[in-house]
């Protein structure tokens, strides 16, 4: 039948049968690029939680190695292999984060411990103790 339509010397697809296939492409685009878009977002997300993670462990390590009162920021953690350039502090300094322990008592205080990524959306908060809210 198409061959009646088309002649014998025509060769190639239809309009019809190109906008079907532009269609489809469509649809598909329309169900991906959503999902996609917040699969990024839940991961750029876990990497920020994951860095609040690396950067308590580390800061911990580094108080087994020091005696006295010390304190912890990225740049000192930077010598421990953390890189944390994709992770921004909430009000983007990264300055003001830190742990600090006493070296008497073996506390282990902080502030401004909260983690986002530049392009997630959820904020973490890291604890004293270790914990990620």
């Amino acid at each position: 039948m198409l061959q009646k339509l088309r002649g014998n010397n025509q060769k190639g697809f239809t309009l019809i049968e190109l906008m079907i296939v532009i269609a489809i492409i469509g649809i598909l685009a329309a169900i991906a690029i959503p999902n996609f878009i917040s699969y990024r977002t839940k991961g750029l997300s876990a990497a920020a939680k994951s860095e609040a993670g690396n950067f308590y462990s580390a800061a911990l390590a580094y108080f087994a190695d020091v005696t006295g009162d010390r304190t912890v920021t990225r740049a000192t953690l930077a010598t421990f292999g953390i890189n944390s350039d994709i992770v921004t502090t909430a009000g983007g300094s990264a300055v003001t984060q830190e742990l600090t322990i006493t070296g008497a008592t073996g506390l282990v205080t902080g502030q401004n411990l909260t983690f986002v990524h530049s392009k997630g959306g959820t904020l973490y908060t890291l604890s004293t103790d270790g914990g990620i809210n």
